[in-house]
C-alpha cells in the first residue's frame, strides 16, 4: 500500500527537476551566480534526483522480490555506504535535502533582494572590499554560505580580541533587518493595531510582528529534535552487531553513521540557535524602543499610577523576561514531543514495561503544575518588591547629598533593606520551589530506568546489552527535556506576567498637543476655557482638582507674570497648558511652538553645548549671544573644557544658579514662539537676575515673543504686560502691573519689596542706570566665579581586562558560604558517582544474566539498583536545596555589602558617577546574581560532573580512549589559540610595529605570558613574517598544555571582552532612560521626542552589536566542539568494531561494558557543547559579580572620630572657621580660600554673594561633605574632624537648596524618627505657613508621592523648614529656603525663624536681600574669599560696601 505513493512522489521529484533544468538551459537571460549558488541550484537538486532514483530502484526490488536487497552485484563495494544509507535513512535524507534546498534558496533570495534594494546607490568600492580590515561591514553579501554555516565571520573579531582589548569599533555590524529603528517600526505598528481593539495585549502585537518567522523556526527545531533520536537507534543496531560477532562491514558503516549523524545535528543545532538568537535580539530592541517611546509620550498625570522604580523595571527586567518567551514557547511543545518520541522508542525496546516509568512522569505532572502556580504567585509578588526596591534605590542615589546632610543614610538603607528582605522572601520561595522541580525531574530518569527494567524482567523478559543501553541512551535523551521543562514553565509564567505589566503601561493615554485655529483667536497664544485639571490619572474615579474652573486668555507677544502664594497652582497652570495634566472639564489650547524651563531645571548628562543646542544645529553667533544673555559666558570659560565640559546626571556638578541659567539658555537658543519660564530668577542672585531679565527675558531674543513667567521677582512683575494672580487653583485677578499696586492684591505688589529696603530707597537708580550698573557688575561677577561643585569630566565606565579573576569566584563562594560550596560540590560529585554506579551495575547485570558462571536472583539485582536510585535521589535533593540556599545567601550578601559600601561613599563619588550606572548594578547586575548566575552555575556543575563521569567510564571500558585525549586536547586548544595562524591585517601590522606591545604599561594580559614563553614567535609576528611565526609557534602537545595554563584562551578572551562590552553598552541605555523619566515633560514641550529617540536608538544599536557578536562567538565555539565530540563518538564506535574483530591485542571487555561506553559516548555531543556554553555563560554572568565587586572597593568616608559627644552637644552653637581652605578636587582651584570667621552662639548670620561665590561650600565644609585641605572648623570648642561624621550631621539642622520629600507618609517626612507628637508637628506647620495646605491634602497621614510631587516646590521648601524646626538643634543652616516662595510668605517665615530660633545659631544663605536684612551679621563671599562682614544696617549705610550694591540691585 505504501509503494504507490512512494513511487509516485519520487517520479514527480525527478520529472520536476528535469523540467526545471531544461527550462533554465533554454532561458535567454541567465543571471550571473556565485559558486555557492551554483552548489545550491545544481548540486542539491542533482543529489535529490539521485536519492529519488535510488529510492525507485529499492521500491521496485521490494515489489518484485518482497523485500529490500542489501547489496547488488552491479554496485561496487565502495558504494555500500550509499546503499545502506538509502535503505535506513532515505526518508530522512529526502526531508533533509528539501529543507536545505528551501533554506538555501531563501538565504540567496534575501541576499539578492538586499543587493537589489541598494543598487540605486552604487558603491565606489566593491561590496567585498572594506576600507579598514574587511570585517566591519558584515552585510552578508560578501560572505559565503559556508562562512555563515560555520560562523567564520567572527574570527576577525576574535583575532583582535587576542591582541588587544576589544572596542566597540571592532564589533560586527548589524544586518539591515536587525537595526533597532527597523525593529521598532515593525512592533510599534503592530501595537497601534492592538490599541484599536477592545482588549489590547502586548503579546498579540509581538506575535503579529515576529510570529511567522518564529513559527518557521519551529519547523527547523522539529527536524533537529528528530535527528537527535537517530543516535540511539544506530546505537541499538551497533550493539546488536557487536553481540553477533559478525565480520561484515556493517559495523564500520554504523560507526561512521553515528559520527555523521552527530555532525549533521551540530550544524542544525547551531543554525537554530543562531536564527533564534537573532530573533530575540530583534524583539529585545523592539520592546526597549517601544517602552522608551511610551515614556516620551505619556503625560506626567498618566504616569503617576506607576512608580519610577516600576517603570525602570519594565526596561531592565520585564523586557528581558518577555524576550525569553522565544525560548520557552517552542520548548513548551518541543519538549513533550521529544518525550513522546523517546517513550515510543522505549516501547519498541521494552514493550509495555515503559508504562511504569511513564506512570511516574504522569504522577509528577499535577505536582509540577501546583508548584508552577506557587512559583507564578511568588514571582509576581517578588516583582512588586523589586520595583519598590529599585525605586527606593533611585531615591537614595538622587538625594544622597541631602540624606548625608540629614544623617539619614542608615535610616533609608534600613527601609531599603526591609524591601529587599520582602523581595528575598519571595525569591527564596521561588528558588526552593525550583529546587523541588529540579529534584523531581532530575531523579525521573533514574526512577524511570529502575521501574522500567524491573517490570521488564518481572514480566519474564531477558535483559541484553542492546536493549539496556539503547534504553539508557533514550533515558539520556529524556534528561534534557525533563530537566528543562520546569524552567520552561517558569520562563513562560515570567514572560506572561511581564507582558501583562508592559501592556498596562503601554495602554496609558499619550500626550496630545492641541492647537487653536480660529479667526477670532489668531492674536491669542494661550486660551484656557473653564478648565479643571488634576495630577491624578484618568483611571481615578475621584481625582483631586488642582486647577478649578480656570479662564484665561494670553495674547501673543506679551510678557505675562503669574504670581501667587506657595501652592496656589502657578506651576500646575504651566503644566496644564503643556498638556501634562489630566483635563477633567473645559479646554486648554495653545498656538505655536513652546520652550519650557521648569522650576527644577532639567539638565541632561552631556556637554554644556549639548544641553543648549538640544538637537538643533550649531550657530556660533546665536550661541555666543545666548550664553552672554544668560550670564553664562565667563562661567563656561572657567570650566575645564569650556562649553565641551561634561555635565553629570541632573547637572550634579553645577550650582543651582548655573543649572537655571543653562536651562534658560536652552530655551532661548531654540527661538520658539512661546516661552514658559517657571521661577527661573529665584536660583540666581539679584544682580544676575536683573541682567537676565533685561538681556534675556526683555532682550532681543524674546522680543515680540509670548513669555509666561511664574515669579516672585519684583522687577519682573513690574516689567510685565499682564499680571495673573492665582490662589488655591483659581485665577483670582488679571490686570496690568500698574493696577496691581492699587488692587486688593497688595501682598504681591513690588512696593512691598521696596518697603523692606526703605533705608536704601533714597539711593535708587533709574531703570536706564540700573541696566548700566548690571553691565558693569556682570564682568566682575563672571571673572570672580568659581564653580562650587566638581567640574571634573565624568569618566567613561571602566571595565576589567582579561579573564575573570579567580578572586571573583572566591568572593562569590565566600558570599555563598564556604561550607555550602563544599556541600554543593560533594553532593554533585557523589550524585554523578551514584548514577555511574547504577549504569555499571546494569552492565554487570546484562553480562552475568546470560552467563552460567555467576547467577543471582532478579530481586537481588533490583534491590541493588533500588539502593543506587535512592542514594542518587537523596544526593540530588541535597544538591538542589544547597544550591538554592547558597545562591540566595550570595544574593543577599552581595546586595547588602554593595549597599553599605555605597552608603558610606563620599559625595564626590556620586558627583562623578552617573546614577544610571550605579542603578545598573542594583537592577540588571543584581538580577543576574539573584536569578541567572545560580541557574547557570547549577547547569555548569551538572555538565562538569557529567563529563567527568563519562571520561572515567570511557577510560575504564576502553583504554584507547586515553590515547584520544592528547590529540583531542591539542585540537581543542588549537581552536582557542587560533590567533597563532591568523594573517596580520594592515592595522595589526601597524599595531605590532608601533611598539605598543613593548611598552610595559601597555602590555595586554592576553599576550604577556605568551611573549614571555615564546619570544621567537613574538619577534616573528612583530616583523610580519607569517611563515616564520607559524614555524616558531608550532608547539608540541606538552608546550600547548603549559601555554594554555598560562595564556588566555582565544575564544574565552573574546567572549569575556564581549560580555564586558555588553555590560558597558547597557549602562547608557539605563542612564538615558532614567534621565528621560525626569525630563520627559521638558522634552515634550520642546517637541524633541524624535531627537531623543534617535539618541536612544544609537545606544540600543551599540548594545545590539555587542550581543550579536557575542551570540556568533558563542556558536562559533559550540559548533567546533560538537564536531570534536562527533569525532569522539566515531572513535569509540570504530574501536569497538575493531576490537570485536580481534584486530587488537587488548580486549575491550564484555558486550555490556562496550554497550555502556557507546551509550556514554552518544550524549557527548550535547553535553560537551552544553558544558562549554554554560562555562562561557558562567564567566559572562560572573562579570556581574565583578562589576558589583568594583563598587565594593570605592573610597569610603572617614566615619569614626576620636572625640565622643555629649547628648547635649552643641551646647551654645558657637562656630569658628580658622583659615579654612577647601577644594572639591586637587586639580580644581579652592572653593574656599583661607576663610576665617566666628559666629557666637545664638547669632543669626546671613551669607551672601554672587552665584558660585562659595556660599554653599561653607555648609559643605561644616557638614564635612567635602574634606578641608587646611585650617579647622571648631564648634563649641570641638574640632569637627575629631567628631564621628554621622553624629556631627545629626546634631545640626538644615534646609537644603533643593527641597527633599520622599515617598511615604507626611508624618514620616517631617519626623522620621517619631520624636514629636502630632500637636507639636501641627504647631510648627502653622508657623511655617503650610498648615492649611496639609489639612486640605488630608492631614499628616497623606501619602507623599515620589520626590514630593504632591506639593509645589515652594510648599516643599516650607515643609523642609518645618522638618528642621522640629529637630530642635542649636545650629540651623538655611540654604535658599525661601527662594521659591512669594515675598509675603518669605516675610512670615523670617519672623517665624526669629521667634522660634532665638537660642539657635542660624546661618542663612540667600539671594533675596530682604531675607537677611534683620540678621545680626552678614558674610559677603566672592571667589571663595570672605571679602566683607558686619552688621547689615551698618553695611547698607556704607555706599562703598559690596552688600550695599547688592541691596541696590535687588530693588531695581
Amino acid at each position: 500500500m505504501l509503494t504507490v505513493p512512494g513511487f509516485s512522489a519520487n517520479v514527480v521529484t525527478i520529472v520536476i527537476i528535469l523540467v526545471l533544468a531544461i527550462t533554465r538551459s533554454n532561458a535567454s537571460r541567465v543571471p550571473r551566480i556565485s559558486c555557492t549558488e551554483k552548489a545550491v541550484f545544481r548540486f542539491l537538486p542533482f543529489l535529490g534526483a539521485l536519492v529519488s532514483f535510488m529510492d525507485l530502484i529499492l521500491l521496485l526490488n521490494k515489489e518484485l522480490h518482497g523485500n529490500f536487497i542489501a547489496y547488488h552485484e552491479w554496485l561496487f563495494r565502495s558504494s555500500q555506504l550509499i546503499v545502506w544509507v538509502m535503505k535506513c535513512l532515505k526518508d530522512s535524507c529526502v526531508v533533509l535535502l528539501d529543507v536545505m534546498f528551501g533554506i538555501s534558496i531563501n538565504i540567496i533570495r534575501i541576499k539578492r533582494a538586499s543587493h537589489k534594494s541598494s543598487s540605486m546607490e552604487d558603491p565606489l568600492l566593491s561590496v567585498d572590499t572594506d576600507i579598514e580590515e574587511g570585517f566591519h561591514g558584515d552585510s552578508g553579501n560578501a560572505k559565503s554560505y559556508w562562512d555563515h554555516m560555520t560562523f567564520r565571520t567572527i574570527t576577525s573579531v576574535m583575532n583582535h580580541g587576542v591582541i588587544k582589548q576589544l572596542g566597540f569599533d571592532d564589533l560586527l555590524s548589524l544586518p539591515n533587518d536587525m537595526e533597532p529603528s527597523t525593529c521598532h517600526d515593525k512592533l510599534s505598528s503592530c501595537w497601534r493595531v492592538q490599541l484599536s481593539s477592545p482588549n489590547p495585549f502586548f503579546f498579540k502585537a509581538i506575535f503579529c510582528a515576529y510570529g511567522w518567522p518564529y513559527l518557521c523556526l519551529g519547523l527547523l527545531k522539529v527536524f533537529n529534535d528528530f535527528i537527535g533520536f537517530a543516535g540511539p537507534l544506530l546505537l541499538n543496531k551497533l550493539i546488536r552487531f557487536l553481540q553477533q560477532d559478525s565480520m561484515r562491514w556493517d559495523g564500520y558503516l554504523l560507526a561512521l553513521s553515528l559520527g555523521l549523524t552527530s555532525i549533521l545535528k551540530s550544524f542544525f543545532d547551531t543554525q537554530y540557535s543562531f536564527l533564534l538568537g537573532k530573533l530575540k535580539l530583534k524583539l529585545r530592541s523592539s520592546i526597549m524602543t517601544v517602552i522608551y517611546q511610551k515614556v516620551l509620550c505619556v503625560t506626567q498625570s498618566e504616569r503617576s499610577k506607576f512608580s519610577e522604580g516600576e517603570i525602570q523595571t519594565f526596561m531592565s527586567v520585564d523586557a528581558d523576561r518577555t524576550v525569553n518567551l522565544c525560548n520557552s514557547f517552542h520548548d513548551m511543545w518541543s519538549l513533550p514531543l521529544q518525550i513522546g518520541v523517546a517513550l515510543y522508542l522505549l516501547y519498541t525496546q521494552v514493550k509495555f514495561a515503559f508504562l511504569s516509568g511513564l506512570a511516574i512522569t504522569i504522577l509528577l505532572i499535577p505536582v509540577n503544575k501546583w508548584i508552577s502556580e506557587l512559583i507564578a504567585s511568588a514571582t509576581e509578588k517578588m516583582m512588586k518588591q523589586k520595583d519598590e526596591r529599585i525605586r527606593r534605590t533611585g531615591e537614595i542615589l538622587t538625594h544622597i547629598r541631602t540624606l548625608k546632610m540629614y544623617g539619614w543614610e542608615h535610616l533609608f538603607s534600613s527601609w531599603l533593606m526591609e524591601t529587599r528582605s520582602s523581595e528575598v522572601k519571595h525569591l527564596a520561595t521561588r528558588k526552593y520551589l525550583d529546587a523541588w522541580c529540579v529534584f523531581f525531574w532530575a531523579t525521573t530518569p533514574t526512577l524511570f530506568s529502575l521501574f522500567t527494567f524491573g517490570l521488564f524482567t518481572l514480566m519474564g523478559h531477558q535483559l541484553d546489552a542492546a536493549t539496556v543501553f539503547t534504553c539508557l541512551a533514550l533515558f539520556n535523551n529524556l534528561i534534557s527535556p525533563l530537566n528543562s521543562f520546569p524552567w520552561v514553565i517558569n520562563g513562560l509564567i515570567d514572560a506572561f506576567i511581564s507582558t501583562r505589566r508592559l501592556s498596562r503601561f503601554l495602554c496609558c493615554s499619550e500626550y496630545k498637543h492641541v492647537l487653536k485655529q480660529k479667526a477670532e483667536c489668531e492674536d491669542m497664544a494661550v486660551i484656557v476655557d473653564d478648565a479643571s485639571c488634576t495630577w491624578s490619572s484618568s483611571e481615578e474615579k475621584q481625582p483631586n482638582l488642582v486647577l478649578n474652573h480656570v479662564n484665561l486668555c494670553l495674547s501673543k507677544g506679551s510678557l505675562v507674570a503669574i504670581i501667587g502664594e506657595v501652592g496656589s497652582g502657578k506651576s500646575s497652570l504651566l503644566s496644564a497648558i503643556l498638556g501634562e495634566m489630566t483635563l477633567i472639564h473645559g479646554s486648554v489650547h495653545s498656538s505655536g511652538s513652546v520652550a519650557y524651563v521648569p522650576q527644577v531645571p532639567w539638565i541632561m548628562s552631556g556637554t554644556i553645548r549639548d544641553n543648549i543646542l538640544f538637537g538643533k544645529n550649531y550657530d556660533s553667533r546665536r550661541y555666543s549671544d545666548t550664553i552672554r544673555a544668560c550670564a553664562l559666558d565667563v562661567d563656561i570659560s572657567l570650566m575645564a573644557g569650556g562649553d565641551m565640559a561634561h555635565i553629570g546626571s541632573k547637572g550634579i556638578n553645577l550650582s543651582g544658579g548655573q543649572r537655571a541659567r543653562l536651562a534658560l539658555a536652552r530655551a532661548i537658543y531654540q527661538g520658539l514662539d512661546t516661552f514658559m519660564l517657571d521661577d527661573v530668577l529665584s536660583a540666581v542672585d539679584a544682580q544676575v537676575a536683573r541682567w537676565i531679565l533685561h538681556n534675556a527675558i526683555l532682550g532681543p531674543f524674546m522680543d515680540q515673543k509670548t513669555r509666561i513667567l511664574c515669579t516672585h521677582n519684583v522687577q519682573a512683575i513690574s516689567s510685565a504686560d499682564m499680571v495673573v494672580v492665582m490662589d488655591k487653583g483659581q485665577v483670582t485677578w488679571v490686570g496690568s502691573s500698574a493696577d496691581l499696586a492699587v488692587s486688593s492684591y497688595t501682598a504681591f505688589s513690588p512696593q512691598n519689596e521696596f518697603d523692606a529696603l526703605s533705608d536704601v530707597q533714597g539711593k535708587e537708580l533709574s531703570m536706564a542706570d540700573s541696566i548700566q550698573v548690571s553691565h558693569s557688575h556682570l564682568p566682575e561677577r563672571d571673572s570672580n566665579h568659581v564653580s562650587e561643585e566638581v567640574q571634573e569630566i565624568v569618566e567613561a565606565e571602566s571595565r576589567k581586562e582579561g579573564r575573570v579573576e579567580l578572586a571573583v569566584y572566591k568572593n562569590y563562594a565566600t558570599f555563598s558560604g564556604l561550607f555550602i560550596t563544599v556541600v554543593i560540590f560533594l553532593s554533585a560529585i557523589l550524585m554523578q558517582a551514584s548514577r555511574n554506579g547504577n549504569d555499571l551495575w546494569l552492565s554487570f547485570w546484562v553480562d552475568t544474566a546470560g552467563s552460567s558462571q555467576i547467577e543471582y536472583s532478579i530481586s537481588f539485582y533490583l534491590v541493588v539498583l533500588c539502593i543506587f536510585c535512592i542514594i542518587n535521589s537523596a544526593l540530588t535533593l541535597v544538591r538542589a536545596f544547597s544550591f538554592a540556599f547558597g545562591g540566595l545567601r550570595a544574593a543577599v550578601q552581595v546586595h547588602n555589602t554593595l549597599l553599605n559600601k555605597l552608603i558610606d561613599a563620599p559625595v564626590q563619588f556620586f558627583d562623578q558617577t552617573p546614577g544610571g550606572r550605579i542603578l545598573n548594578r542594583f537592577s540588571s547586575d543584581l538580577y543576574t546574581i539573584d536569578d541567572s548566575l545560580p541557574f547557570i552555575l547549577n547547569i555548569l556543575l551538572a555538565n562538569f560532573v557529567g563529563l567527568l563521569g563519562i571520561a572515567v567510564i570511557l577510560s575504564y571500558v576502553q583504554v584507547f580512549f586515553l590515547l584520544l585525549l592528547l590529540p583531542f586536547w591539542f585540537i581543542y586548544s588549537k581552536l582557542q589559540l587560533e590567533f597563532l595562524k591568523f594573517s596580520p591585517t594592515s592595522k595589526d601590522i601597524k599595531f605590532a610595529k608601533s611598539g605598543y606591545m613593548k611598552t610595559p604599561a601597555g602590555l595586554q594580559v592576553n599576550h604577556l605570558n605568551f611573549v614571555k614563553m615564546n619570544t621567537r614567535c613574538y619577534r616573528s609576528i612583530v616583523n610580519v613574517n607569517t611563515s616564520e611565526a607559524l614555524r616558531n609557534c608550532s608547539l608540541t602537545g606538552s608546550k600547548l598544555v603549559s601555554l594554555q595554563k598560562e595564556n588566555e584562551f582565544f575564544y574565552r578572551s573574546t567572549s569575556r571582552e564581549l560580555r564586558r562590552l555588553d555590560s558597558v553598552s547597557r549602562s547608557p541605555i539605563y542612564a538615558t532612560f532614567t534621565e528621560t523619566l525626569d525630563g520627559a515633560s521638558t522634552i515634550r514641550a520642546f517637541k524633541s521626542e524624535d531627537f531623543f529617540m534617535e539618541k536612544f536608538i544609537e545606544h540600543v544599536t551599540l548594545y545590539q552589536r555587542t550581543s550579536y557578536s557575542e551570540i556568533i562567538a558563542s556558536l562559533w565555539l559550540s559548533l567546533r566542539l560538537q564536531l570534536l565530540a562527533a569525532v569522539i563518538i566515531s572513535f569509540v564506535a570504530l574501536m569497538a568494531v575493531i576490537g570485536s574483530h580481534d584486530y587488537l591485542p587488548i580486549s575491550f571487555g564484555t558486550p555490556g561494558l562496550v554497550g555502556l561506553a557507546l551509550s556514554y559516548a552518544a550524549p557527548i555531543v550535547s553535553l560537551l557543547g552544553s558544558f562549554l556554553t554554560s562555562f562561557t555563560e558562567t564567566e559572562k554572568e560572573m562579570v556581574s559579580v565583578e562589576r558589583a565587586l568594583q563598587y565594593m572597593d570605592i573610597p569610603q568616608e572617614e566615619l569614626r572620630g576620636s572625640q565622643s559627644l555629649n547628648l547635649d552637644w552643641p551646647f551654645q552653637g558657637t562656630i569658628e572657621f580658622q583659615n579654612v581652605t577647601m577644594r572639591y578636587m586637587p586639580s580644581l582651584p579652592p572653593a574656599l580660600h583661607g576663610i576665617s570667621f566666628k559666629v557666637p552662639g545664638g547669632m543669626k548670620v546671613g551669607v551672601v554673594g554672587r552665584t558660585g561665590a562659595g556660599k554653599s561650600s561653607i555648609l559643605n565644609a561644616l557638614f564635612r561633605l567635602t574634606s578641608i585641605y587646611s585650617g579647622c572648623i571648631v564648634v563649641d570648642g570641638l574640632d569637627i574632624t575629631d567628631v564621628p561624621v554621622r553624629d556631627l550631621r545629626r546634631r545640626f539642622a538644615v534646609v537644603p537648596q533643593s527641597p527633599f520629600l520622599f515617598e511615604g507618609s507626611l508624618r514620616d517626612n517631617l519626623d522620621p524618627f517619631q520624636m514629636n507628637n502630632d500637636l507639636k508637628i501641627w504647631d510648627i506647620l502653622e508657623k511655617c505657613h503650610v498648615k492649611e495646605e496639609v489639612e486640605a491634602a488630608g492631614g499628616l497621614d497623606i501619602h507623599v508621592k515620589e520626590s514630593g510631587s504632591s506639593f509645589s516646590v515652594g510648599q516643599r521648601q516650607l515643609l523642609c523648614l518645618a522638618r528642621a524646626l522640629l529637630k530642635l538643634s542649636k545650629v540651623l543652616c538655611l540654604d535658599e529656603c525661601t527662594a521659591n516662595v512669594d515675598t509675603k510668605t518669605a516675610s512670615v517665615l523670617q519672623s517665624t525663624i526669629f521667634s522660634e530660633c532665638r537660642a539657635m545659631t542660624v546661618i542663612t544663605i540667600a539671594h533675596r536681600i530682604s531675607t537677611v536684612l534683620n540678621m545680626d551679621n552678614i558674610l559677603v563671599l566672592d571667589r571663595g574669599n570672605l571679602v566683607e562682614q558686619g552688621n547689615p544696617q551698618a553695611l547698607l549705610q556704607d555706599e562703598s560696601s559690596i552688600f550695599s550694591s547688592f541691596a541696590k540691585a535687588s530693588t531695581m
